[in-house]
């Protein structure tokens, strides 16, 4: 993982926040799947709506939008833009 002290990970921000990806963590079938999907270091990703439960969300990158459920994007490691 990233030893920025400002990362977090893309299921603790918010709707309506932007961050970059800075890293996946792991390396399974779900990191790379993460990976063939668009989530590159650098890659900008916005938070846009959370189901009623809080499970899962929706993000949009790379031009197209996709929900990750909780446990997926606790491995997508992020930095919050302001």
């Amino acid at each position: 993982m990233t030893k920025n002290p400002t990362a977090t990970t893309l299921d603790a921000l918010p709707p309506g926040r932007t961050a970059l990806v800075l890293d996946i963590v792991g390396d399974d079938r779900l990191s790379r799947r993460l990976s063939d999907l668009g989530f590159w270091s650098g890659t900008r990703i916005e938070v846009m709506r959370r189901a009623p439960f809080g499970d899962p969300t929706q993000y949009r990158l790379q031009g197209y939008r996709i929900a990750l459920r909780r446990n997926e994007a606790q491995r997508v490691v992020v930095e919050e833009l302001r």
